[in-house]
């Protein structure tokens, strides 16, 4: 096999890693070079010219012609009598160039250039994969699905880069199929048994806020700063932004025109549902807005304790909860205040929307009431017992586990 052999056997491996020709050379240079210090003890009198247009590779040894009895260094000098074997007109002092064949070299250490030069390609992929990433934390990438396992997907980017995605990484309801298309933001890079790993995320924060900019180019251009995103993946989430212009509407414009702009975020988000509020200094009204959609009666802030007690009308409760405690987690996390709802004692606590104890009973019990008149706890606790069996379909240990609940409120 000759040097050009050599080179080309690399040519289908070099094109599919996506390595460019100078870069396949610079390569093998350095892993001959390597070989030429290992077998000879120096590499200094040799050059190793790379041709890129041709694709070949020559080996030159220099050595310095001196009388026959004086070589002192074999691979540095060579004697007179052995100069004139390869060339009959040489002369002391001159310089002898000797083409180094890749016959010259053994079987084994053309096999450990081989080696050597496919570990040196992958080495300079996974450096540059790595590199290419680390500086990209936070944007977001479109690949596409190659491989589906339990707890990860495997993504591959336009450059057939290998990306991980983990399963609690993914918004709940996401569903990927082999060669589907997928976003996330590049949530953190590192090394592995000397392996870039490059970690995906579709819940981060982050990835809300690279959606916005995407969406909304007062956010891209900066004329609108999102101050700070807290989310339920998959349920819910809130975004508080400020502008620094009064002429712009900064909800108004992330919103966009009968929601045009939110929409195809909420739709990348699986139906995520985003309130977006403004940002304000004023922590009542900050912690107001955050509770949105319900409308607070009043509010009492333990400025030290970074706690905040809220009143509101007893139909308002429910909607300040939210469904599962999402909305009123999300607010406390968004303004940073421990945020504890009760009813306002102005109000006639006299009575109870029933749908205030949808955690407690049964959504389907709760229609069935609603269906003979009863959608307060009073109007419910006005029937008796006998009266309950006979105007519903409900279960005598439905109605008993019912009543209890309604009166141990009112204890």
């Amino acid at each position: 096999m000759n040097s050009l052999n050599l080179v080309e056997s690399f040519a289908e491996f070099k094109e599919f890693k996506n390595i460019n020709r100078p870069t396949m050379m610079r390569i093998l240079e350095e892993v001959f070079r390597n070989t030429l210090l290992k077998k000879f003890d120096t590499d200094e009198n040799f050059d190793v010219i790379v041709n890129v247009d041709k694709g070949d590779l020559e080996i030159w040894h220099f050595r310095e012609v001196v009388e026959d009895g004086k070589v002192e260094e074999p691979y540095r000098e060579i004697s007179l009598s052995e100069a004139i074997k390869i060339e009959p007109d040489f002369e002391v002092g001159e310089e002898v160039s000797e083409e180094i064949k890749l016959s010259d070299f053994g079987r084994r250490e053309v096999l450990t250039i081989r080696q050597n030069l496919a570990a040196k390609i992958q080495e300079y992929e996974r450096d540059n994969e790595f590199k290419k990433y680390k500086d990209r934390i936070g944007d977001v990438i479109t690949g596409e699905v190659y491989q589906i396992w339990k707890k990860e997907i495997l993504v591959l980017d336009d450059e057939d880069i290998e990306l991980i995605l983990p399963k609690s990484e993914q918004i709940p309801s996401d569903f990927f199929r082999k060669g589907d298309t997928v976003r996330a933001t590049v949530l953190k890079v590192e090394m592995r048994n000397n392996n870039p790993v490059i970690i995906l995320s579709r819940t981060s924060p982050i990835f809300l806020e690279r959606l916005f900019e995407a969406e909304v180019p007062e956010v891209y251009d900066g004329l609108i700063t999102i101050k700070n995103i807290v989310r339920e993946p998959g349920e819910r989430a809130k975004v508080s932004v400020e502008s620094y212009d009064d002429r712009i509407d900064p909800v108004g414009a992330c919103v966009g025109m009968k929601g045009s702009r939110i929409h195809g975020i909420v739709r990348e988000l699986r139906n995520e549902n985003i309130d977006v509020i403004n940002y304000t200094t004023n922590v009542n009204l900050y912690i107001q807005r955050s509770l949105s959609p319900a409308k607070i009666s009043s509010i009492v802030v333990h400025e030290e304790e970074k706690k905040a007690d809220v009143f509101l009308k007893p139909d308002q409760v429910s909607l300040a909860i939210g469904r599962g405690g999402h909305n009123i987690k999300l607010a406390g996390k968004l303004t940073g205040y421990e945020i504890d709802v009760y009813r306002d004692t102005d109000e006639d606590m006299d009575d109870v929307d029933l749908q205030e104890f949808s955690d407690e009973i049964e959504p389907w019990v709760i229609d069935e009431l609603k269906t003979i008149g009863c959608d307060t706890a009073k109007s419910v606790l006005e029937l008796d017992f006998e009266e309950l069996t006979k105007r519903t379909d409900l279960e005598e240990e439905t109605i008993n586990s019912l009543l209890s609940v309604l009166k141990s409120e009112f204890e």
